[in-house]
């Protein structure tokens, strides 16, 4: 197939190095990847992913699919070959009395959010509104609601997907049962997944936000954290965090710029149970910042999008943790106050409650014992600072590592993480690699933390 016939195919545009736009078009969020594929197809439909996907087939070249383009690696683009663009594919169809909701594969969760929203209705989603649905889902999906509603790939319904075969398929609880369960946190590796269709639980408003504190109680906090949420109401989400303070108006001016202790609440129950319900992380140490009370979910889930615009350099390493130990939380203290940036930051995210109620092997997810999931988020705007703050993550992750379990949450991986790809996956990473030599066995879908068919 030429470019010529690819673009008499598809509905949407098929962007060349020729053409106006494809500066814009080739970028991917983590501006350290610059990359110049041969053709992006803006795809506006399903049929349209197929046909990128049997270009790419057809001339042997590196496909990469691209939903929000969060990808830390920069799996969203490719060099010399073809993106599957899904990005303007965003429509959320929500069914407010199944309490379901479908949603295109280039959707965001802001869009997400907006549409369930109105029926007062959620699911798992991130941290980040910009962040594409399929990534975030198809890694696992942790976020604000786990501990309650369980990860975003639990709650995923059905599936549509374009195979490399150029078949497009469902793959629900009585089609393609084998590739649900891998979709449920293989990653990408399977097939370009044009929607998703998600269970819904009900939450409208929340009670939460940020609680700053000084450094100097950081082993408090995150003890004390550690302790609460061993046993706290499932409603009760949220996570520690070390993070230089924005210059927001809740935080008093001398303050900007410095290194803090945070814990980001949310509780999902009854908003008038809210100030109770964060009293105990809001007296784990003096309070210096807060911006807590009751908001709309889709608020707090958009809250830190300001300090993850498009454009900047992006290096993370992670890690699950069973338990968050005496000699882990050492190895915190002696990195998280480094943070170099208001961008950077770590997350100490809790993955107990009904994330451990879904057996090992029930998803392609393993770590259903896990305790943690932390993310070393290296986050910068100047490339001139790249080996000083690259260095940071890494030793941060080298002094973590030893009291942590050997994988990690694959959303958070960097490029240079493939070589854990099985012990991410655990007892899990066969049948996943069973599963791709079926629907993939050739390896068209390898950009991504790619599992070998």
């Amino acid at each position: 197939m030429t470019i010529e016939q690819l673009r008499e195919q598809v509905r949407g545009p098929v962007i060349t190095p020729p053409d106006a736009g494809y500066e814009a078009a080739r970028r991917v969020h983590n501006a350290m990847i610059d990359l110049h594929p041969a053709a992006v197809v803006r795809c506006a439909n399903a049929g349209d992913a197929r046909a990128a996907v049997a270009f790419a087939r057809q001339n042997g070249v590196d496909l990469a699919v691209r939903g929000g383009g969060h990808s830390v690696p920069g799996f969203g683009t490719c060099e010399g070959g073809v993106v599957a663009d899904l990005s303007g594919m965003r429509g959320v169809r929500v069914d407010g009395e199944r309490r379901t909701a479908r949603a295109e594969g280039g959707a965001t969760w802001g869009d997400f959010n907006a549409a369930t929203h109105a029926y007062g209705l959620a699911t798992t989603g991130g941290i980040i509104s910009t962040t594409g649905i399929g990534g975030l889902t198809l890694g696992g999906g942790i976020g604000y609601l786990a501990r309650g509603l369980g990860l975003s790939c639990d709650n995923l319904i059905s599936a549509d997907v374009v195979l490399a075969s150029g078949d497009v398929v469902v793959a629900d609880e009585q089609h393609n049962t084998d590739l649900l369960w891998a979709l449920r946190g293989g990653g990408g590796n399977f097939g370009a997944v044009t929607s998703f269709e998600y269970r819904l639980s009900p939450v409208r408003e929340i009670y939460g936000g940020p609680i700053f504190f000084d450094l100097e109680h950081a082993a408090d906090v995150l003890r004390g954290f550690r302790d609460l949420i061993a046993d706290a109401p499932e409603q009760l989400g949220g996570f520690p965090a070390f993070q230089i303070a924005p210059p927001l108006p809740f935080i008093p001016e001398q303050r900007h710029g410095v290194p803090h202790i945070a814990v980001v609440t949310c509780w999902s129950g009854p908003v008038e149970e809210g100030p109770a319900a964060v009293a105990a992380l809001r007296d784990l140490a003096p309070v210096v910042a807060e911006h807590v009370g009751p908001m709309p979910y889709p608020a707090l889930n958009a809250a830190f999008d300001a300090l993850v615009p498009p454009g900047l350099q992006h290096y993370w390493k992670a890690n699950f943790a069973t338990e968050l130990s005496d000699e882990m939380i050492a190895a915190h203290l002696q990195h998280g106050p480094r943070v170099p940036v208001v961008n950077s930051t770590v997350h100490i995210y809790p993955i107990n409650g009904a994330c451990h109620r879904v057996a090992p092997g029930e998803t392609a997810f393993a770590y259903r014992d896990a305790n943690f999931a932390t993310v070393i988020a290296g986050m910068w705007p100047d490339p001139a600072d790249n080996e000083a703050n690259i260095s940071w993550v890494r030793d941060y992750y080298a002094a973590t590592a030893p009291h942590s379990e050997e994988g990690g949450y694959v959303n958070f991986m960097a490029a240079d993480d493939q070589n854990r790809i099985k012990a991410n996956y655990r007892e899990n990473y066969d049948r996943l690699a069973e599963t791709k030599r079926h629907y993939d066995p050739h390896n068209l879908f390898r950009l991504n933390q790619n599992i070998v068919p």
